[in-house]
């Protein structure tokens, strides 16, 4: 009798140590909650940063084409186009120049676009100009 006694507690906290199948499916439904919503966020935070990356280069880029162009007087032209390529990215640009409605000024503005992960985005950077005189001043 008293071996039967000695061999019950032992043969409860055997069973006490291993995971019951309930707790092991509760386990395995929250990793199968928790997993996909873990890299999904994943997957957000990285379109995030690369379209964050890009819009500064895109924005950089709009930048140094206005400049370019106003330099090389070509902002009297309606519009324009072209293509830069930074890295393997290529970001077309268009440039448009209209009259100012409040003054005798050139509004022109350049919208560069890119790509990130099939969806397009642009930025664009304005300014106005006053138009080139014909006449210089004297002296």
């Amino acid at each position: 009798m008293l071996q039967g006694a000695n061999a019950s507690p032992r043969g409860r906290s055997a069973r006490r140590r291993a995971f019951t199948l309930v707790e092991v499916l509760a386990a395995l439904l929250l990793m199968a909650i928790i997993i996909p919503v873990a890299t999904e966020g994943m997957a957000v935070a990285s379109r995030a940063g690369v379209t964050g990356q890009r819009k500064s280069t895109a924005m950089r880029i709009a930048e140094s084409v206005l400049n370019e162009l106003i330099v090389q007087g070509e902002a009297q032209q309606g519009t324009a186009s072209g293509n830069r390529v930074e890295g393997e990215i290529n970001y077309p640009w268009t440039m448009k120049s209209e009259t100012w409605s409040e003054d005798a000024m050139l509004h022109m503005t350049v919208t560069v676009t890119f790509t990130v992960q099939g969806s397009n985005y642009d930025v664009s950077a304005s300014t106005l100009i006053a138009p080139a005189s014909t006449s210089t001043p004297a002296l």
